[in-house]
């Protein structure tokens, strides 16, 4: 496997990722705001600045020598509230990291994945596919990313495969800084964040003329899904 650029590698399912990639002889490259594990190359990039994130995608493709066999866009994060109480600054952000930042990093990341007809695998939630309440910049950035992969996969169909990948609760830090009322409960079975990284090197690793266009992944029971 070639080089990936991982956005979040540095925890939860980016790190995962990350390990999924190294153990497959892959070469990880991390876009984040913290460092990925020793030894990883990275940029520090906020993701919510998206011009700093597709120049940080260009020096990353620089490092690999200009080959890229994949991106994945695993950075995420969310605030949950009610769209009154959410501050615009904080509901914003959400959008960008979630929803923008893909986009940019994909986009500069195009000519290179063209040229080695590599695949991309966008991270979405089964919340962009299921609403619920309190999470308006979640699921509007979560649905954006939907509607987003699948146009792109059908504007670069023949040039480069595009999966989007639809995961649902991860045993991550994703929930560590919320109120009470807005993480898992106490009988809440999670899905491990390295069973969501293998689909995802499953996606990467489909031969050519062969793309795997949508994938969802969650533990048995997840309540969001379907």
């Amino acid at each position: 496997m070639d080089a990936v650029i991982v956005t979040g590698g540095s925890n939860g399912l980016g790190a995962a990722v990350v390990d999924a990639v190294v153990k497959a002889g892959g070469r990880p490259y991390v876009v984040d705001r913290q460092p990925p594990k020793p030894g990883v190359d990275w940029i520090e990039c906020d993701l919510a600045d998206t011009r700093a994130a597709e120049r940080a995608t260009v020096e990353l493709i620089a490092r690999a020598g200009g080959t890229l066999g994949g991106v994945v866009t695993a950075a995420g994060m969310d605030v949950p509230g009610t769209l009154a109480d959410v501050p615009g600054e904080i509901w914003d952000r959400i959008v960008a990291v979630d929803l923008l930042a893909t986009a940019a990093v994909i986009r500069a990341a195009i000519p290179a994945l063209k040229q080695s007809h590599g695949g991309v695998v966008t991270i979405s939630s089964t919340l962009g596919i299921k609403a619920v309440s309190d999470a308006t910049a979640y699921c509007a950035a979560k649905f954006g990313v939907v509607g987003f992969t699948r146009a792109l996969a059908a504007e670069l169909a023949g040039q480069v495969n595009v999966t989007l990948l639809i995961p649902g609760g991860m045993r991550t830090r994703f929930f560590d800084d919320r109120e009470d009322r807005y993480k898992p409960g106490p009988d809440a079975i999670l899905n491990d964040p390295a069973n969501v990284a293998a689909a995802v090197l499953f996606a990467l690793s489909q031969p050519p003329g062969c793309a795997v266009r949508e994938l969802v992944v969650a533990a048995e029971t997840e309540s969001s899904y379907p």
